[in-house]
Order: C-alpha cells, then structure tokens, then sequence
C-alpha cells in the first residue's frame, strides 16, 4: 500500500491499528485511513506547505462543494488572503492514471470555484494547468504555479 512517490519526502505521523494503517492530517486534524489515495494527498499537502510555503491556514482538504445539486468534494484547494480559491488539486491512488477523465472532474469542481490553476496528481505523475479565457483555454505548466497571496 504504500509507494514511493514522486513528491518529497514527507513527515507524516502514521499509526497502525489492528491490520490497518491510519495518518494524521495536519490540514483536517485527524486521524485518516491511510488509502493509497490519502498516502498520495497527504504528501501533496505536506509539500505545498513545507516547500512550496504556502501557509497551512490557506489550505482546505476534502473541500465541499456544490456541483449539478449532487455534493462533491474537491480533494485539496488552495486560498489567497482574500478567501477566494486558486488552486485545485485532485489527488488519485498511483496505480490511477492522469487523463482526460481526471481533467473533467476537476473541471466540474472549477464551475463552482473559478480557480485559475487546476493539479493533478498520482504521486507519480504530476499536470499543472493554467486556466485562460474562454478563447484561450487551458495552458499546460511545466511546474507548479508561483501564487500570490
């Protein structure tokens, strides 16, 4: 279950309990099944605020949302000061590939929130996306996006 990924190496605090393994979330503050897909989440979050610096209180994990009347939840969005979304990150188990399928989910999550960066991530892969005008579309990155807060 858990993989060596393609982020930094993360400080998390893991616990076992009986057969399964749990992990601490520092963003929710609780104890989380350690998934394949919350081992990959857990490294993001860790990255965005030990290296990318970006401050712990700008971030959300398992963000609600609205889409079509149905609840969805966006796995990690990023605020500036302001409160105002800029960033979405869908975080997928590793043996999950990056498509266009990951693409329109978390394009569905955006018609709700408006950011303009999308991330997509298996812990192996990673797709930056800058969101442009509706002329101008989407802009592939080669890195993640410099914020501004």
């Amino acid at each position: 279950m858990i993989v060596a990924l393609d982020l930094p190496k993360a400080n998390l605090r893991l616990k076992r309990k009986k057969d399964e393994v749990f992990v601490w979330c520092i963003i929710r503050k609780k104890e989380l099944l350690c998934t394949p897909e919350e081992w990959v989440r857990q490294h993001i979050i860790h990255d965005l605020i030990d290296n990318k610096k970006i401050p712990i209180g700008l971030i959300a994990s398992e963000f609600a949302l609205n889409y079509n009347g149905r609840s969805k939840r966006a796995d990690i969005v990023i605020f500036n000061r302001n409160n105002e979304p800029l960033v979405i990150i869908e975080c997928k188990a590793t043996n999950i590939a990056i498509t266009e399928e990951t693409l329109f989910q978390i394009a569905q999550y955006n018609f709700e929130l408006r950011v303009p960066y999308l991330m997509m991530s298996n812990g192996l892969n990673h797709v930056y996306c800058e969101l442009k005008s509706d002329v101008e579309g989407i802009k592939y990155l080669e890195e993640f996006p410099k914020l501004e807060f």
